[in-house]
C-alpha cells in the first residue's frame, strides 16, 4: 500500500530552541522519501522519527542559510556509513555549490553511495519519474533561494459499476484502458479522470510570483511564516513570510491541507499562528507544524 505523508523532523527558525530543531522535513512518496532543508541534528531528528538513511532518495535544499543546510555533513555520510543500494540525487541552488561542496566534504569518511548532483539554475522542471515531476520555482530572499513542487501525473479511475452496465470484465478491462474503445465503448463512458496529488515546499522568501506558482492547486503546501503579523516589517526587513501572508496564499491558491512551520525562537504560544491564518480566510485543513510529528496528504477528491 503507498504512503503519502510529511513527517517533521523541525521547525525551527535561525536557532534550535528547547522544543524546535533546526529544519528538517521527510516527504514519503509512495516508496520515494525525499528530504527537504536538512538543518542542524537532522540526522538525530531522523532515529527519533524512525527515518533511515535508506528511505531517502532525494535531498532538495531551498537556500544554504545554516538552518536549512547544516545538517547535510551528516546526513551524506550518514547515507555513505549505511551504504545506502540507491543513488541519492541532491538538488540546491546552483549559486550555492561552493557551500554544497563544502559540507559534502566537511570531513574524512568512505564514499560508499552514489551522490548525484543536480543543481538547480532556474525555474522549471527538475526530474521526472513514474510518480510524479518535480518542478523548481525562485523565491524572494537575500540570497539565492528555490521553493520546490511535487506534480503527481493526471490518470483515470475506472468505475465498476459503469464497466458492469457495459459488460466489460477481466482482461477486457486492460484492452479498453490501452485501446481507448472496445466493441463502441470508450473511456469516457466506463472511467473518470483522476486528478494527480500535488505538493509544494516553500521556505524563507517574501511574497512573490514564485510562491503562488508553487501553491496553486497544492493538496498540501508546507510554508514558512516565520512571524505573526504585528511583526510584519520584520518579515519584510529579513525575507520572511507572515502567518496571514502565507494563509492568504493558501486560500488563493485553493490548497486543501495548510502546513505552517519554521517559527522565530521569539514566540512561546504557536495557536496564535492558527488563530491569524483562520482570521486571514483560510478554511481548509491547517496544522501547526510540530517536531516530529507525522501529516498524512489529503486523499484524492
Amino acid at each position: 500500500m503507498s504512503v503519502r505523508e510529511l513527517v517533521v523532523l523541525g521547525t525551527a527558525s535561525q536557532v534550535p530552541t528547547r522544543h524546535r530543531n533546526h529544519n528538517g522535513y521527510l516527504l514519503r512518496w509512495d516508496g520515494q522519501g525525499l528530504l527537504f532543508d536538512p538543518g542542524e541534528g537532522t540526522q538525530r531528528q531522523m532515529l527519533r522519527a524512525g527515518v533511515a538513511a535508506h528511505d531517502l532518495n532525494r535531498i532538495c535544499v531551498t537556500h544554504f542559510h545554516g538552518d536549512h543546510s547544516l545538517g547535510l555533513a551528516g546526513v551524506i555520510q550518514r547515507i555513505n556509513l549505511d551504504r545506502v543500494p540507491h543513488p541519492v540525487t541532491a538538488h540546491y541552488p546552483a549559486s550555492g555549490q561552493r557551500f554544497f561542496d563544502r559540507l559534502r566534504h566537511a570531513t574524512a569518511y568512505r564514499e560508499t553511495v552514489r551522490l548525484v548532483e543536480r543543481p538547480v539554475a532556474a525555474d522549471g522542471e527538475l526530474d521526472r519519474t513514474e510518480s510524479y515531476v518535480l518542478e523548481a520555482r525562485r523565491l524572494w530572499h537575500p540570497v539565492e533561494s528555490y521553493g520546490y513542487r511535487l506534480v503527481e501525473p493526471d490518470a483515470r479511475r475506472m468505475l465498476p459499476d459503469r464497466l458492469a452496465e457495459h459488460g466489460i470484465a477481466g482482461p477486457d478491462v486492460g484492452r479498453l484502458k490501452q485501446r481507448g474503445e472496445l466493441n463502441g465503448v470508450t473511456l469516457d463512458d466506463v472511467s473518470e479522470q483522476r486528478r494527480g496529488q500535488r505538493f509544494a515546499f516553500v521556505m524563507d522568501t517574501r511574497l512573490c510570483e514564485g510562491v503562488h506558482a508553487l501553491a496553486e492547486g497544492a493538496d498540501m503546501l508546507v510554508i514558512e511564516s516565520t512571524f505573526l503579523d504585528e511583526d510584519i516589517q520584520l518579515a519584510v526587513d529579513h525575507g520572511h513570510l507572515t502567518a496571514g501572508q502565507a494563509a492568504e496564499v493558501a486560500a488563493r491558491a485553493g490548497v486543501r491541507h495548510l502546513v505552517l512551520t519554521h517559527f522565530s525562537q521569539r514566540y512561546a504560544d504557536p495557536t496564535e499562528f492558527e488563530r491569524q491564518a483562520r482570521a486571514a480566510g483560510y478554511t481548509g485543513e491547517l496544522t501547526i507544524a510540530q517536531d516530529l510529528s507525522r501529516v498524512p496528504l489529503p486523499k484524492r477528491g
